[in-house]
């Protein structure tokens, strides 16, 4: 740690490489609830951005994104109960099931987790494709959460591929991410990751439900007209406080932020 000429201590980044066999999944496990409190979802958001704040490449977060950038996606996913997504990013980013080790599933087992999380797609017009990888490419049954107005058709549509649910609030053509929260919650699936696109963060955002924030800086200029990976009318100002930076060979800077008064243990820190 260092100081500047007024004060300001700067602290050396950790290196994702000098980190130990397992050592990401304990870098970034999940706060542990408080004893004799009913478990609510601990919701955290995972995001990649070029350094002049572009979303994606070619239209695809994942264009930007290398080893260490996968490294810290499979970690995130993990660890998680539930992988959320909104229906845009699924369809644009060819989203199939999670994809786990052997290794992956007996830690899971022995975390009291299931073998492997389901994808949760958000959509409130239920639209999502019946031959979609997310359905068709699964070792478990997706979640859909919509809208009251669309829940009927969608179950028709879909069949046995997907658990469509109800998650509207007092607006039956919308999503309400309480509800769906509130859903998720009641299966046990609280440890909640949110991989966007950017207009599901800006729901998650707006409605101050997003905990925590995972972002990978990729060391890239994209210019052009590129989201931003958060998005939407609503404009809030939440206190975020750095848990820890890493960074990499390849430049990239992995930043981990939860919002400022979460709860978070000391294991997560």
């Amino acid at each position: 740690m260092s100081g500047d000429g007024d004060g300001t201590q700067f602290t050396v980044l950790g290196r994702i490489d000098e980190l130990g066999p397992g050592g990401l999944t304990q870098l970034y496990a999940h706060p542990e609830p408080e004893p004799h409190i009913p478990r609510s979802c601990w919701v955290r958001g995972n995001m990649i951005a070029s350094i002049d704040g572009g979303a994606t490449s070619d239209g695809k977060s994942g264009a930007l994104g290398r080893a260490g950038d996968r490294a810290v996606f499979a970690a995130l996913r993990e660890v998680a109960d539930v992988v959320v997504v909104g229906a845009s990013t699924a369809r644009v980013e060819n989203y199939a099931g999670v994809q786990l080790s052997a290794t992956q599933r007996r830690s899971r087992q022995l975390r009291g987790q299931a073998e492997v999380p389901p994808i949760a797609v958000l959509t409130r017009s239920g639209r999502v494709e019946h031959d979609a990888r997310v359905l068709r490419h699964t070792e478990v049954t997706p979640l859909i959460l919509t809208s009251a107005d669309a829940v009927s058709d969608t179950r028709a549509r879909l069949g046995g591929f997907a658990e469509v649910l109800d998650a509207s609030g007092g607006e039956p053509d919308s999503v309400d991410l309480r509800i769906a929260l509130g859903l998720l919650a009641d299966r046990g699936l609280v440890r909640v990751l949110t991989e966007g696109g950017p207009g599901v963060l800006g729901m998650f955002t707006a409605q101050q439900v997003l905990d925590e924030m995972c972002l990978t800086v990729a060391p890239v200029l994209v210019g052009g007209a590129s989201h931003r990976i958060v998005t939407g009318p609503a404009e809030v100002h939440t206190a975020m406080r750095l848990r820890h930076a890493l960074t990499d060979d390849d430049g990239y800077l992995y930043l981990r932020y939860s919002r400022s008064g979460a709860a978070c243990s000391d294991a997560a820190q």
